[in-house]
């Protein structure tokens, strides 16, 4: 039988249109603009739109997540943008990336399941190099209001899934925070990020 979480995510990558769009997420373009290119690690990447957009910028990037129907999707638009990522499929623990390989990781709404998310928090940790760079942008734990009012901004149903800046802090606690905030944004990202939801953002580097 198949994993539900896994199947959730086949089945909404699987058709032809772009579930977030192929645009970049607008903080993860706003910060890596600012930041010397190098190797950039994006987990939970779904069809690529992010991992594309630091492609094109110089960076070697690679990407994982645990849907096949998105890794097609994303070397589809890889294709598309004539560049090239290395995407692996999998668990985290199963994916053979190196400590110190990274010199960034970018989270744009990696909303691993809540009994795992901050062990893959620490896991990531380990491959990013000291004075690497973290980039993290996801619902906060006041996005559930913003849920119910409105469904299309979509996002986590369970609090366990949301995140807050003090979990932030303990998961990052050898970095030193350039950013961390929780805020009100407007989203129009795709299919199924539209309208105003609650984030927290973070940008830390490694002690």
């Amino acid at each position: 039988m198949k994993d539900p979480w896994l199947e959730k995510w086949d089945d909404r990558y699987s058709k032809d249109e772009y579930a977030f769009g192929i645009r970049p997420n607008d903080y993860l373009k706003e910060q890596l603009e600012q930041l010397a290119v190098g190797n950039i690690l994006f987990p939970a990447e779904g069809e690529g739109r992010n991992a594309v957009f630091a492609a094109k910028l110089g960076w070697t990037v690679s990407a994982f997540d645990i849907s096949a129907e998105g890794k097609n999707k994303a070397l589809q638009l890889a294709g598309a943008n004539d560049v090239q990522i290395d995407y692996r499929v999998g668990e985290l623990p199963a994916l053979n990336y190196i400590p110190e390989q990274f010199d960034a990781v970018a989270l744009i709404y990696a909303h691993f399941p809540a009994d795992i998310k901050s062990k893959y928090h620490k896991l990531l940790d380990q491959y990013l190099r000291r004075g690497g760079t973290v980039i993290f942008e996801a619902f906060g734990k006041k996005h559930l209001d913003y849920r119910l009012k409105n469904p299309k901004i979509g996002g986590p149903k369970d609090l366990a899934s949301l995140f807050s800046t003090d979990e932030i802090k303990s998961d990052f606690s050898n970095y030193e925070i350039i950013a961390l905030e929780e805020k009100e944004i407007e989203l129009s990202e795709g299919l199924y990020h539209n309208g105003k939801g609650s984030v927290v953002r973070f940008v830390g580097r490694k002690k």
